[in-house]
């Protein structure tokens, strides 16, 4: 198999950039060549004449920069996921992998993956850490529900997108994750994305393909849809991605319509066997990342709702556009469905016009009072002289004995 650096990003060393443990991405620029190996790249479709991946003889010893940028380290000790089942509705997921030893449930033939991108996503959501590496999905305590949504070769439809989607549900899946964006089937994918939020499921999925068909006749990449389902369905959490250095690769899918946005370029994850490890990028792996925050979401508050799962995400994301995931602040953060209420209007209270008599008393006792002191004045006044003539009339003279 060849081996491979970032299938979508032609800067130098991205395996190894894949591997750094990075600066938070305001600080970052793109990482330096590395002491590192180089991993196999995981596939989305197998070629017609491509034989089934095999097993990577590579392991990425070193933690890979996904882990630093969403804190998992910290975030695991509060929630790892257990008890959550995430449903992965892919090319399968193979039950034989160290990583997902005794987590990985499969419904009909998806517990084989010939392809391999499944086993990818789903170690991306759950996968444990190993002994002498340091990668590790965003639950490490959750449970995979393994489902097949395309062919064998990962050619995906929107009739085995929708009935993976609804397999999911009915096996108890608290999270979907959903690998595939289809610019078609519309209806289909979502009446089973609203089939799933009824059973109790969020259903996570790409906003855009991985990569654009070329065109037939020009041989260049044909132009994007404006919508790719089910990303665009009422309720599903759709997820764009970045790379290391905190922006997409140049030839990456352009399109709307994203609600979260998570490392998706030049990833490491699992197999479909074996302990090696491969590297993959697409906004299908930010998906995966997207879907192993939720279950840690819902392992944190397990009474939320599939649609109060994703408004944390979302809400609790690192502010830009869309706004980037961030697992710790989501099973931190206390958040509310309950707005305030506009304040009720009371009607104004005018008090009765006061009465008269208080003010007519107080009058009438001013008055009465204002009076007597006149009197008193006037008799201060009068008295002493009416006692110096004798209590006669003014211009009498008193007459002599």
């Amino acid at each position: 198999m060849r081996r491979a650096r970032s299938p979508r990003r032609p800067v130098a060393r991205a395996v190894a950039a894949a591997l750094l443990t990075v600066a938070p991405l305001a600080a970052q620029s793109p990482p330096a060549a590395a002491d590192s190996v180089e991993l196999p790249a995981i596939p989305a479709v197998l070629a017609p004449d491509a034989a089934c991946t095999q097993a990577s003889g590579e392991t990425a010893r070193d933690k890979p920069w996904t882990r630093q940028v969403l804190g998992l380290s910290r975030t695991w000790p509060l929630a790892d996921g257990g008890g959550v089942t995430v449903g992965v509705v892919d090319t399968g997921v193979g039950t034989n992998i160290p990583a997902l030893s005794g987590r990985v449930t499969a419904v009909g033939g998806a517990g084989t993956d010939c392809v391999g991108h499944g086993s990818f996503a789903a170690g991306l959501i759950a996968a444990k850490p190993g002994a002498g590496s340091g990668m590790a999905g965003a639950a490490p305590g959750a449970r995979i529900l393994a489902v097949r949504g395309t062919d064998q070769r990962g050619n995906p439809t929107a009739v085995q997108l929708a009935s993976g989607i609804r397999a999911a549900a009915d096996g108890g899946a608290d999270v979907i994750y959903v690998g595939r964006a289809l610019p078609t089937g519309k209806a289909l994918l979502t009446a089973a994305a609203a089939y799933a939020a009824r059973r109790g499921a969020l259903v996570v999925a790409p906003f855009a393909p991985d990569a654009l068909p070329k065109d037939p006749t020009t041989g260049e990449p044909a132009k994007p849809a404006p919508w790719y389902w089910p990303a665009a369905a009422p309720g599903v959490l759709s997820v764009m991605d970045y790379g290391p250095d905190g922006t997409r690769p140049e030839n990456a899918p352009e399109t709307s319509g994203a609600d979260l946005a998570a490392p998706g370029d030049a990833v490491v994850s699992v197999g479909p066997r074996g302990r090696g490890h491969f590297i993959g990028s697409g906004s299908s792996l930010a998906a995966a990342n997207v879907a192993g925050a939720a279950a840690l979401v819902r392992a944190r508050y397990p009474e939320m709702t599939p649609a109060q799962v994703s408004r944390q995400l979302i809400t609790a994301g690192y502010p830009a556009v869309p706004p980037r995931l961030d697992p710790y602040a989501a099973v931190t953060s206390v958040l509310t469905d309950k707005q305030g209420a506009a304040p009720r209007q009371v009607p104004a209270h005018v008090p009765p016009k006061p009465s008269a008599e208080p003010r007519d008393r107080a009058l009438l006792i001013a008055g009465a009072g204002l009076g007597v002191v006149v009197l008193m004045a006037a008799a201060a006044a009068v008295i002493p002289r009416g006692r110096a003539r004798g209590w006669r009339p003014a211009g009498q003279d008193r007459t002599v004995a």
